[in-house]
């Protein structure tokens, strides 16, 4: 499974999409809260966190799951817009695995969700 904390419809779209052609399982939180408490119950293989939704306080959701033992296989893979230097320190500096640009991140949805599938099979 895949958690995705992303509220912009359009991403959410493109997200489902993808997550359709690879036969990868999204499930899409739009509280901070809500998420947290769903990456503690599955320990998912990625997490996926638009990190300009504000409101989704994505940076205070990356510090409570990297602070938990149990879940440093998780992989936190964040977008962001190219233009957002502040934000894209922010989030390496926070944990962030990974952090893209948006247009980088849609166009390597499709493997980045792939990865969830090996994981799982104990490859990647």
């Amino acid at each position: 499974m895949i958690v995705a904390l992303v509220d912009d419809l359009m991403f959410r779209s493109r997200i489902q999409s993808a997550a359709r052609g690879v036969g990868a399982d999204v499930r899409f939180v739009t509280a901070p809260d809500a998420a947290v408490s769903l990456i503690h119950l599955n320990a998912p293989a990625l997490v996926i966190v638009d990190l300009n939704a504000v409101r989704l306080a994505p940076l205070r959701v990356v510090a409570e799951v990297k602070a938990d033992p149990s879940l440093a296989s998780t992989v936190i893979i964040g977008f962001v817009s190219h233009v957002d230097a502040e934000t894209i320190a922010a989030a390496r500096a926070g944990g962030v695995d990974e952090v893209l640009a948006r247009s980088a991140f849609v166009m390597q949805l499709p493997a980045l969700l792939g990865r969830d599938d090996a994981q799982r099979e104990g490859g990647a």
